[in-house]
């Protein structure tokens, strides 16, 4: 007797699970495969035992002790329509393959891979046009199934990671990086060397080139891509296929960052880092940023390939590559905003911000959906904390100035380390202009004013008049260093000068203008004065006549011996001292030395003129007229070019005819 069927049904549905495996099986292990797939779809097929035992032969009994083969498939079954038919035929082709095999793979066979295709358009129409049983199901595994077929094939065909593809479109950005000036930062500031330096470029952003975008997936397969894709969004699983999608996007995104060498750092890391490596590091980042564009665009257009079929799923998906990108390299410009405020990494700092700043129009212009607004709320707080970073290190960079206390003199009076660092930093800063003018505009110099003859000047202008305003009073201080108020006066005539050639040739001249420069020229000129009046004034008072006529004894000798031995030996002094001395500008070391001939050699001229021939003839005379006016002024030619043995070289001077 046939038992009673269950109350829910159950009766039915396992002779119907037993029915499809029979019809579609091949083998005891494919029909345990399969029930294990059909109970994950009905909780009551998993309660029953035998559904798990070894594929049935045509003498095993059921739980009535009918015999398996004889039991027939519910009334509803008995007969299947030509739809219940198409959907079987459908299924028997998707649950061919097994979806817990992924690394057996469709694709591998393009007329496999088409079956398929054809088998999941038919379940997706039967699914929306009739509400067959085990449609959705079929659906749902055919789905899955699409899914790591897709994912495997973007993996594969992926071809960016090609480093000398990148490297390539890193060349054509055309960024060159010069060298740190000559003694920028010697070891008495104790400041590191001014980092290699951006030329300006007019580059802002790099747009990858036809081959390039193409090469992005192997165009041989964005048409299966295309097809799978087709498929989820008609079957309604669009967030499956947005997910698959951008996770593998986003990781390949992710290692051509890293592959640029912008690939995510923390903020403990940049802290922890060297400065060679971390400038390193944030050139690499500046070259990403101005790639990012290219990449960002070329995904756009792979979206437009791959996902053709829904205008909103490929905005989304656009979005979500984008917005990672942008995130990722937002993160360490974030590090190195929050970081240490360090003088040597202005120029880095500053071309970080241009950068980003550069770009941002075109990013802004390639968001369309939701993550508009939070990409460019993000991108305008790293730059707004890039540009308080900037201007808190110029600050800085004040302060170290006026605290460079070093006490050592600098010997022969030469140009000082603090003058050349701070200059060359300085005239980087006007290759800089136009930003520094917009982040400094709020006009805030520490309350003192700035301005240069009540001329009208740029926010920068003003920085930069106090920058140097703070180096010339250091300059002053450490002048003081040097007990000889002659040497004082070469020093600073050296170091004054210098700072006028620096911004004479560079951008700092139509920062300063002409009246600064002529302003300086006229300071060199009365330390030139001042000089002369502190090392020559001895000298020539040897040749006064005072003390040559006594009241009663008439005209004496013996006085003019005296001042014409005391010119020699301060001569002489001056010309040990003076030709160690150095004056690295040929121009006003001539200009020193023409002052110096028109005071003491006419002077010389005269007196030796007039009172040379009492000595003449006389005994020894060539102790006291020693020097003819030709053999001082082939001493003078000595003076201020920092000679290392001047004495030597003194009676040198005086055998030549």
């Amino acid at each position: 007797m046939a038992s009673t069927p269950k109350a829910d049904g159950s009766d039915n549905v396992i002779a119907a699970a037993r029915h499809i495996v029979r019809s579609l099986a091949t083998t005891s292990e494919a029909a345990d495969d399969m029930m294990r797939i059909l109970s994950a779809f009905d909780h009551r097929l998993s309660t029953v035992p035998s559904l798990f035992s070894s594929f049935p032969s045509g003498d095993e009994e059921d739980a009535s002790g009918s015999p398996v083969d004889e039991v027939e498939p519910p009334s509803s079954c008995a007969e299947p329509s030509e739809t219940e038919a198409r959907l079987k035929a459908a299924e028997r082709v998707i649950l061919h393959w097994d979806p817990s095999r992924p690394d057996s793979l469709l694709w591998d066979s393009p007329e496999t891979a088409a079956d398929y295709l054809a088998a999941v358009d038919e379940v997706i129409a039967l699914a929306e046009g009739n509400s067959l049983d085990g449609a959705e199901e079929t659906l749902q595994i055919a789905i899955a199934r699409l899914g790591d077929e897709f994912r495997n094939l973007m993996i594969q065909n992926a071809d960016v990671l090609d480093s000398e593809n990148l490297q390539e479109s890193i060349k054509r950005l055309s960024i060159s990086f010069r060298s740190a000036p000559a003694n920028a930062a010697p070891e008495d500031v104790g400041e590191s060397p001014l980092p290699d330096q951006p030329l300006a470029t007019q580059v802002n952003t790099m747009c990858l080139s036809d081959e390039q975008i193409s090469n992005l997936i192997c165009p041989e397969a964005i048409s299966d891509l295309k097809d799978i894709a087709d498929r989820m969004i008609k079957a309604g699983y669009r967030n499956d296929l947005c997910r698959v999608y951008t996770s593998v996007r986003c990781n390949i995104l992710g290692d051509c960052l890293s592959l640029l060498g912008a690939g995510a750092v923390s903020n403990k890391e940049v802290r922890s880092m060297e400065w060679t490596a971390l400038d390193h590091k944030m050139k690499m980042w500046i070259q990403a940023v101005k790639l990012s564009v290219g990449f960002m665009s070329a995904e756009r257009q792979l979206c437009q390939q791959i996902i053709a079929a829904s205008d909103d799923l490929r905005e989304e998906c656009f979005d979500e590559l984008a917005k990672f990108c942008v995130m990722q390299l937002l993160k360490f410009g974030d590090a190195i905003a929050e970081g240490q405020r360090s003088t040597e990494r202005l120029f880095r700092t500053l071309d970080m911000f241009e950068a980003l700043a550069g770009v941002f129009p075109d990013i802004q212009a390639l968001f369309l959906g939701d993550s508009k607004d939070y990409i460019c709320e993000e991108i305008q707080s790293v730059l707004s904390r890039l540009g308080e970073t900037i201007k808190n290190t110029l600050a800085e960079f004040g302060n170290m100035i006026q605290g460079e206390t070093s006490k050592k003199a600098l010997p022969g009076g030469e140009i000082h380390p603090l003058n050349r660092y701070v200059m060359n930093y300085v005239r980087l800063l006007a290759e800089y202009s136009t930003l520094l003018n917009q982040l400094l505009e709020d006009g805030s110099f520490n309350g003192q004013d700035s301005s240069e003859g009540g001329e009208s000047m740029t926010p920068l202008a003003h920085r930069v008049l106090l920058l140097i305003s703070y180096l010339e009073a250091n300059l002053e201080e450490k002048s003081k260093l040097y007990e000889d108020a002659g040497m004082q006066n070469v020093f600073l005539m050296n170091n004054v000068l210098y700072i006028v050639n620096k911004v004479k040739e560079s951008d700092l001249m139509s920062l300063l203008g002409d009246n600064w420069v002529r302003r300086r020229r006229g300071q060199i000129r009365r330390y030139s004065t001042q000089y002369l009046r502190a090392s020559w004034t001895k000298v020539l008072s040897c040749l006064k006549e005072e003390g040559l006529y006594g009241s009663s004894h008439g005209f004496s000798k013996t006085v003019l011996r005296e001042k014409f031995r005391s010119f020699n030996l301060a001569f002489e002094e001056v010309y040990k001292i003076q030709s160690v001395w150095k004056v690295s500008d040929p121009q006003l070391r001539q200009e020193l030395r023409i002052s110096i001939s028109e005071q003491v050699l006419p002077a010389y001229r005269a007196f030796l003129g007039r009172y040379g021939q009492f000595l003449q003839g006389g005994w020894n005379s060539g102790r006291y007229v020693k020097y003819t006016v030709e053999d001082l002024e082939r001493c003078l030619e000595d003076f201020f070019e920092g000679l290392p043995v001047p004495s030597s070289n003194f009676r040198r001077k005086l055998s030549l005819p």
